[in-house]
Order: C-alpha cells, then structure tokens, then sequence
C-alpha cells in the first residue's frame, strides 16, 4: 500500500521517473491514457454545455428583438387601423344624420356642403398620417372633379406635394437587401436628402461609379414592403362598409383597380421597360418635345436613370420669363397624350399628375423652344384595337354634336343606356351635359364647374357611382388620364381655350377611324375597283378636312404671334 501510495503521487507529479519496470511502465500508460480521456471529455462536456448556453442566449435574445418586432410592428398596425376606422365610422355618421335634414332646400345644401368639407378634413389629416398607398389614393381622388364634390377634391390638392421621405439609414439597407452591395459600391457620391418625393418613392442625385454620369436613383420606400399588404385590406375594407352602409356609393372598383394597378407600379423593373419602349416609340415622332430620361439599370426597388430636371408644368412665372408659350405647352401636351391613346404600338401613361410631368427651356430654336419630361412609368395599360376605334368614333361624335352616334358608341365602348348616357357624356368631359350637346369645344365658366358641383350633391353622384362601377376598368384609366391632363391644361389658362385641343384630339380620331376605313375596303378587293376607289376617296377626304382645318387654325395662331394681335401677353412672343 506504501509502494502504491509513493507511485499515484509520483505520476501526478513526474510519470517519467516512475518508469521501474515493464509491468509499471504498461500500467502507468493505460492510467495516464484514461485519465487523458476522462479530462477530453470532461473538457468537450464543458465546452458543448457553454455552446449550448451560447445558442440558448441567443436564440432568446433573437427571440425577444424578434417578439419587440412584432409586437412594435402590430402596435403600429393597430394605430393605423384605429385611424381609418375612426374617420370611417365618424364620416357615416356625420353623412347620415346631415342627409337625414328635410326642411329649408338651401339650408340642406349649405349643410351638406359642410359636411362635405369636414369629412374631407378628416380623411386628409388619416392620409397624411398614415402616408404609404394613402398618399396615391388621395392623389387620385384630387383628381376625380369627375366623381367628387368640390371640397374633396381641393382638399387632397396638397398631396400632389406632400409625401414622406425615407431615412438614409432605411435606403442602404434596402440596397443592401436588393443589389447585395452598399450604395458606395455603385457610385462615387449619392446625395443623402432626395431631391423630391412621391407616394411611392424618393429621389436621390448621384454620380455613377464607372462613367462619371450623374443620375436620378429613385428609391421605393422601404417601408411600403411591410404596409402594403394591410393597407390595401383597409382600402378595400373601407369601400365594403360604404358600399354596405350607402349602397348607392359602390366605390369598389376603386379599390379593385388599386389592387391591380399598385404591384405594377412598385416593380420598377417593369418601369425601367416601358420608360425604354415609351421613348423608343415618340423618338420616331417629327417634332415632338417630350423627352424621357434614359434607363440605366433597374431592380424591382431601385431604378437608376439619366438626371434631368424640370419646372412643374403650372409654373406660370417660370414660363412667362422663359417666353415659352402655354398655348403651345398645351397643345404639346394633347398630342403625347392623344398619340398614346390612339397611337399604333403605343401604350397609355396611367398617371401624368402634375408631379410626374416637368419643363425645361431649350434654346435650342427649334418648332418648340422647351421640352416635356415625362417621369414615373410604372403604370400603363394597353388599349385594344377595338376599343381605340370605338372611342375615336365617340369622340368625333362629341365633337360634332351628333348625340345620336354619341349614345351609339357609348354602349361600344361602356355598354352605357340611354338613361345613363348624359351623365357619362358628362363624365368623359367634365362638362354639363347641355354644353356637350350643344358645343364642347367652349372654355369651362367657373359658373358650369359650381352647377357641377351642386349636382353632386343632389343625388347625381350617387348614380354616377354606380355608373362608373360597371364601365370596363380601361375606360376607368382613359378618364382618369383625361382628368388629369384636363386639370392641367385648366391651370396653364391658355388665350384660346380647349378649341385647339379639340381639334388636336378631332386629328387623331379621324386618323385612327381612317387606318380602319383603308383596312375594310382592302379586305373587300382591291383598291384599283372602280367601288374601293370611291370609298377610298371618300374616307380620305373626311379625313383630310380635318387635318386641313386644324392645319389652318395652326398657321392662324402662329401668324397671331408674329404679328402681336391685341389680347396676346407678351409670353406668347417666344
């Protein structure tokens, strides 16, 4: 036990000198060899319950920042539901019980326009707060003059403006998600606060990395991602409790038409494709102003473009000191818009508000001495065939006053009754329907858009409601498009009025319906028959009366200019 007792110490301390014998040495390895194992595991049992420990804490920290996620995230979707859902219930409400007043007629009205205005008041402060697809839905209502009384409309008005701004810190980390690079990666220098705003997006000026070129990056704003998909269930949650509520105010194609359009216009991809074919396609057009910056790279998030800057098209002063002619602005703008509409290969832009729409100065002395930008291309639909003929013809018809080709081709192109059609005659105008039978081509009077108006409050807003909840949804978008760039050609107060862009939009009808007279006649034999000549003839000549009267009002104006007839400001001298 002795000899024992001297050896266990002596290996924990020196092994080596206890190396007597052969029995010893075998013993003293097999010990040491176990006892090497035991401390492995022991030291591998420490270690995995420290990684254990580890993974624990970190799971229940990545737990609890995701747990604070959620529970900021649902804290802030509880908000912004309480808000729409407070000025709906509060709006239903103020609406019923001033609807519910039957005395005095101008004491309802007044009220009613009152109720009007604090309704719109309400919604507005919900749209500015809440921001996201709000800010596009109140947008388009501004433009709606159509549909809407008139405090709705000019109190969204500001929303042109006033939309969010993304923080720096949320853009680098959006590229980061969508590109796998920093913002550095792709450019020398990016300017951190946007040089403008939208609904949607932002816009940041920077200097490409590998040319040196400066460019416009617009930017989605991150938090759309996260918001969209609850925000557009309020929207559409919202328009099924008016609908139940006031069953005459079916605005669910509103929000239908919101759930299809807005994922075309949050893949800027998409719109990097059609900004490149819209401008390929108006290159080939002779003297045509519209420039359309050039698409560098685009992701679903990130569009990078060629930077160039306008003036808003309604800057009135910055047209007068740049002598640069409304009147041709405006007659500029009617045949982008009528070569979209009715052009061969062409598609419609969807959403030409004044924000989308700038203008430059030139110099260059050419027909037009300033040039049309046109931005934001996400949303543009192609028109059929069919429908680009039938609205040609009831345009043309409009024009001429012939009601009874009017009705005709708005059952085409809407399947619109007779009982429905002086309201959609009015809708597709924006005029009283006893100027559209008598003469469209006349300026709206501030006196026309007030009995407008106060239709709508006397019970013709609730049929024009019902009636646009049936029209085909691209006939929702070539009414829309009319609006806005019927608000802006009101706001450049042209001298001649809407003659000029009538006869423009008269130019383009009978172009579209003479392609389709030359089509028929081919299809029946050829045009070298005595019978297909005359027929040729004839569509040639109603086509070309009308190209030679606007061809004459033009050569007109411009001899008007020259000369500086009396009633011409001196910004039409350009």
């Amino acid at each position: 036990m002795k000899a024992l007792r001297s050896i266990i110490p002596n290996y924990y301390k020196t092994p080596r000198t206890c190396l007597y014998s052969n029995n010893y040495f075998l013993g003293s390895r097999l010990f040491s060899t176990a006892y090497a194992i035991e401390i492995a595991r022991r030291t591998q049992k420490k270690l995995l319950k420290r990684r254990i420990l580890w993974a624990v804490g970190a799971a229940v920290g990545a737990g609890a920042i995701t747990l604070w996620d959620d529970v900021q995230h649902s804290a802030e979707a509880v908000q912004r539901s309480s808000r729409v859902l407070q000025a709906l219930v509060t709006n239903m409400y103020d609406y019923r019980s001033t609807l519910k007043y039957e005395g005095d007629e101008g004491r309802r009205q007044a009220n009613l326009k009152a109720c009007h205005q604090r309704c719109a008041d309400r919604t507005l402060r919900v749209l500015e707060k809440n921001g996201s697809i709000y800010i596009k839905l109140g947008q388009h209502l501004s433009s709606m003059n159509y549909l809407l009384p008139l405090e709705w409309t000019q109190t969204f008005v500001p929303l042109q403006d006033k939309c969010p701004v993304s923080t720096y810190e949320a853009i680098e980390a959006m590229f980061i998600a969508d590109t796998g690079q920093l913002i550095s990666s792709h450019f020398d220098d990016f300017d951190q606060v946007p040089i403008g705003a939208a609904s949607l997006a932002q816009v940041h000026l920077a200097t490409m990395k590998d040319t040196g070129l400066r460019v416009a990056v617009k930017v989605q704003h991150p938090a759309l991602q996260e918001w969209v998909p609850l925000d557009l269930a309020l929207t559409r949650f919202t328009f099924a409790m008016l609908k139940y509520f006031f069953p005459a105010y079916d605005l669910d194609w509103l929000s239908n038409e919101m759930e299809q359009s807005l994922p075309q216009e949050l893949n800027f991809a998409l719109e990097g494709s059609n900004a490149r074919r819209t401008r390929r396609h108006f290159s080939l057009i002779r003297d045509c102003p519209l420039v359309i910056p050039d698409v560098i790279w685009g992701r679903k998030r990130i569009l990078v473009m060629e930077y160039i800057a306008g003036h808003r098209i309604d800057d009135l002063t910055y047209l007068d000191a740049s002598r640069i002619d409304r009147d041709e602005v405006s007659a500029a703008l009617a045949r982008i818009f009528n070569e979209m509409i009715f052009g061969d290969n062409c598609s419609l832009h969807c959403d030409p508000h004044g924000g989308n729409i700038a203008l430059r100065y030139n110099g260059l002395g050419r027909r037009h001495n300033f040039d049309i930008i046109l931005y934001d291309h996400g949303l543009y639909r192609e028109i059929p065939l069919r429908l680009k003929r039938d609205y040609a013809k009831l345009w043309l018809a409009v024009i001429d006053a012939d009601e009874k080709s009017m009705r005709k081709y708005a059952h085409r192109v809407a399947g619109i009754l007779d009982e429905q059609f002086p309201l959609f005659a009015s809708a597709i105008t924006g005029r009283d329907y006893r100027a559209v039978s008598r003469s469209v081509v006349s300026a709206r009077s501030k006196e026309e858009k007030e009995v407008i108006s106060d239709a709508m409050g006397e019970g013709l807003l609730q049929q024009l409601v019902q009636l646009l909840g049936q029209v085909p949804r691209i006939i929702l978008l070539i009414l829309k498009t009319n609006d806005l760039t019927r608000s802006l050609d009101e706001s450049l107060k042209t001298r001649a009025g809407p003659v000029r862009n009538f006869m423009i939009l008269a130019r383009y009808c009978s172009r579209t319906i003479f392609q389709e007279q030359v089509e028929v006649i081919r299809s029946q034999g050829s045009t070298l028959w005595p019978r297909n000549m005359f027929r040729l003839f004839a569509a040639w000549t109603s086509y070309v009366r009308i190209e030679a009267k606007l061809v004459i009002y033009e050569w007109y104006i411009f001899v008007r200019r020259i000369a500086r007839f009396p009633g011409f400001s001196s910004s039409a001298r350009a």
